[in-house]
């Protein structure tokens, strides 16, 4: 496993005392990001319900690399908690605070506290294409069936 060495620097006002993303076995693929509310305590979002959840931190992504944002599956499985641009993407070149997209897809109210873990992030490296314009494309067995069409339900 690669090493993509991510620097972090704290947004004003955050609490330190949380720590930084942190990796919960020797196997996982996304570091635990936690809510940062450190002046208002927590939020509560009603079923269908939409919040942006600071972090508190600020990041310095290497060139050639970006960090997804991804949704946290016992979240999701036990309250419909999820991110609704997942996995959402965290540019190299951007300095401002990290803060993550929550949505309610549950049927209760659910309150998420100062501290909670909320979503992951995975840092992984990027390609970048180019665009050439054909008269025609190569074909193929699936050629130009949409959705549902390889038959693999």
């Amino acid at each position: 496993m690669g090493v993509c060495a991510i620097k972090v620097m704290w947004d004003m006002g955050a609490d330190r005392s949380l720590g930084l993303p942190v990796y919960a076995s020797g196997g996982a693929a996304g570091a635990d990001l936690r809510a940062n509310f450190a002046d208002r305590g927590a939020v509560t979002l009603a079923p269908g319900a939409r919040a942006l959840v600071p972090t508190g931190l600020r990041l310095a992504i290497p060139a050639g690399y970006e960090v997804q944002i991804r949704p946290r599956s016992g979240l999701a499985l036990k309250h419909g908690i999820t991110l609704p641009n997942a996995p959402g993407t965290i540019d190299a070149d951007y300095r401002g605070p990290l803060g993550v997209i929550v949505m309610n897809a549950g049927t209760e109210p659910f309150t998420i506290a100062h501290g909670d873990r909320i979503a992951q992030m995975v840092a992984a490296p990027v390609l970048r294409a180019t665009f050439a314009v054909m008269d025609r494309l190569d074909p193929t067995d699936r050629g130009t069936g949409g959705f549902g069409s390889t038959g693999i339900d």
